[in-house]
């Protein structure tokens, strides 16, 4: 079973992101994040994680778009089994992206991919900060 739960902004600011997203929609700021890839911030609304996010390289953002991007960069699905899913993802057509560097057994993992039109998402076996299965 998979369940929509993540949805990432690629944003100028993700600071003053928040703060908007926080004020207008009443949304929980959880925690940020400074990584090889990005930095940013999470936020929920008690069942879907956002990510407002700023790209370090545009390797990280994808390189059709680039680190300066701004908009809609990906969502996510949570996932019984990532393996499995994988699997599912590419008999469907899609293709393989990337691993974020962090452990697969963490609430960091993710694995990236692509749909048969090129769309990026992710899967997590563990979720997002503030997302619930």
């Amino acid at each position: 079973m998979a369940k929509l739960r993540h949805i990432a902004l690629s944003v100028s600011d993700p600071e003053k992101s928040a703060k908007f997203y926080s004020e207008t929609f009443d949304m929980e700021i959880l925690e940020r994040t400074d990584s090889p890839l990005a930095t940013g911030v999470y936020l929920s609304d008690g069942t879907i994680c956002l990510a407002l996010l700023k790209f370090k390289n545009d390797e990280s953002a994808g390189l059709e778009r680039g680190k300066d991007w701004i908009g809609t960069h990906h969502f996510g699905f949570w996932v019984d089994d990532l393996d499995a899913q994988g699997a599912k993802i590419k008999a469907g057509g899609g293709k393989f992206f990337m691993d974020l560097p962090e452990q697969k057994d963490t609430l960091y993992y993710e694995a990236k991919y692509r749909d048969p039109d090129g769309v990026l998402f992710d899967i997590s076996a563990h979720g997002w900060a503030g997302a619930k299965k």
